[in-house]
């Protein structure tokens, strides 16, 4: 498989009043053509700002401190901003976690997609009408010569969700990333979406880099996973090893964590304590303060990557060959 996207070593800090804050640590991943990736973890594990900084769209007060991240071979790390925005939008597309903050409220739904036609396509405005109307059709938008005369607020949540998609799939990307594209909407439109996204990937073979904590919607949507865990990646492999195999404690964790349908218990287990501080970070292993089976080792020294398979690693000192065995906990129960 083609790499579209590789990312390695990628290091991002804000530098803040308190401090410098060490968010991204270290992180390699790829992306293969046609291939969803899911990177998962807890809230300030560092995937948002991963994702923006694929795009470059970090805050003034981040920095890419070092590492690379190469679409298509080119590195984008140094790309000047002119052309880095010749390929946002056009080659790499970003859905955000809320369309209300995505879309203009002061313009009409079709004068926002028009914008990035003629930006990226150069397209005459009865051409870019034409455009606008078959991709609210293909994101399942009813009425859409009624929808391109609205404004955002007078549409629904689902509906505008739809819009921000058919925005970013305006000029066929290779490169869709989605970060928590669901978490504002109820149950019924997140199914419907994300099959959405699903349909778009199988007709135009879009790569889908998906930021979530729903391990939910990892299962029906992802073909990889990479853990993430205190700007670090700590696990990947593929859905099944991930779900199944998995290595890591963390992993472990996360596992336990997802509300099991066919369980009475009104109970839900949570991982004890809270990520480290990142403008101090640990030595050793990040989640060494909340691991059951922490070793005197792994207070001081960082683990490197134990290789399970050809897809399959994991950074953890149990998988050593001097550390003593530990079985997998069943999924649900003690962790």
């Amino acid at each position: 498989m083609n790499n579209l996207l590789e990312v390695k070593d990628l290091q991002v800090s804000f530098f803040t009043y308190a401090g410098e804050v060490q968010a991204v640590r270290d992180v390699s991943f790829s992306l293969g053509q046609g291939e969803t990736l899911a990177i998962v973890g807890e809230s300030g594990s560092g995937k948002s700002v991963t994702s923006k900084s694929i795009m470059k769209l970090l805050a003034k007060t981040a920095k890419i401190k070092s590492g690379s991240i190469l679409f298509e071979g080119k590195e984008l790390t140094g790309l000047p901003e002119k052309q880095m925005q010749n390929i946002r939008g056009k080659e790499i597309a970003l859905i955000f976690q809320d369309p209300m903050t995505s879309l203009n409220p002061t313009m009409t739904i079709g004068k926002q997609i028009y914008e990035v036609l003629k930006k990226h396509q150069s397209m005459a405005t009865a051409q870019a009408s034409k455009r606008a109307l078959e991709l609210l059709e293909q994101v399942g938008i009813p009425n859409p010569e009624k929808r391109l005369k609205q404004y955002p607020h007078q549409l629904s949540g689902g509906m505008r969700q739809r819009i921000v998609i058919a925005i970013a799939l305006a000029c066929n990307p290779k490169i869709l990333i989605a970060d928590e594209p669901t978490t504002a909407l109820d149950v019924t439109i997140q199914a419907q979406i994300l099959e959405l996204m699903k349909e778009i990937q199988t007709k135009l073979g879009t790569s889908i880099v998906l930021i979530t904590h729903d391990l939910g919607v990892v299962a029906n949507m992802a073909s990889r996973v990479a853990v993430m865990y205190a700007g670090k990646i700590v696990e990947t492999g593929t859905v099944d090893e991930i779900f199944y195999e998995g290595k890591h404690p963390y992993t472990w964790g996360l596992m336990a964590s997802m509300p099991k349908l066919h369980e009475k218990s009104e109970e839900l287990i949570a991982i004890p304590g809270t990520p480290p501080d990142l403008s101090d970070p640990p030595k050793g292993c990040p989640f060494v303060a909340r691991c059951s089976y922490a070793m005197e080792i792994c207070h001081g020294h960082m683990p490197a990557y134990t290789e399970h398979s050809d897809t399959h690693r994991a950074a953890c000192w149990l998988q050593d060959s001097r550390a003593p065995k530990v079985e997998r906990p069943i999924a649900g129960g003690e962790w």
